[in-house]
């Protein structure tokens, strides 16, 4: 059987005790430590909390120059997570949404260059679907499930009337 704690009493000796401010600093370090962040991401953070535009500036510079900080670094693991699951326009959308430069971008995308899109439609395609569309409505989902991905309409369209094709004649 479990006993209730007697409350306790929050005035009993913090009469004039303030809780500290945690510093910008301090608490983009603790963000950091848990996964990455963009410099963007983490500014708008910290102003919600109330932290004044130079000291955000000043932390995040800080941050930076110790490594603790980079787009470049964020750009990439963003690629790499993206990247099979998601089409190249989709992975672009995401990093300028959180304030990616575009040199960083463009160097966490190069691994993507030689990558072909229609192939990674297809097998992201019949992971999710495997079998041809019975009718146009489902046709419709599979195509709109596509483009979600952030494939082009042509990209999605080849893929699932390949499947189509491929489902018709078994031989080709």
């Amino acid at each position: 059987m479990r006993q209730r704690r007697a409350p306790r009493d929050e005035g009993a000796g913090t009469e004039g005790a303030v809780k500290p401010a945690v510093s910008p600093k301090a608490l983009a370090v603790r963000w950091l430590a848990r996964r990455e962040y963009s410099r963007a991401e983490l500014a708008e953070r910290l102003r919600r909390r109330g932290a004044t535009a130079d000291d955000v500036e000043r932390a995040l510079d800080e941050l930076a120059a110790a490594g603790y900080l980079s787009d470049a670094r964020y750009a990439q693991a963003v690629v790499a997570q993206r990247a099979g699951r998601y089409g190249r326009r989709a992975i672009v959308h995401a990093l300028k949404e959180r304030g990616i430069a575009a040199a960083d971008a463009d160097a966490a995308l190069a691994p993507l260059a030689g990558t072909d899109e229609l192939a990674d439609a297809r097998a992201l395609w019949q992971r999710r679907f495997g079998t041809a569309p019975a009718d146009d409505r489902e046709r419709a989902r599979q195509v709109r499930f596509l483009q979600s991905r952030g494939y082009g309409l042509s990209v999605a369209l080849s893929v699932v009337r390949g499947a189509a094709r491929a489902d018709e004649d078994p031989d080709t």
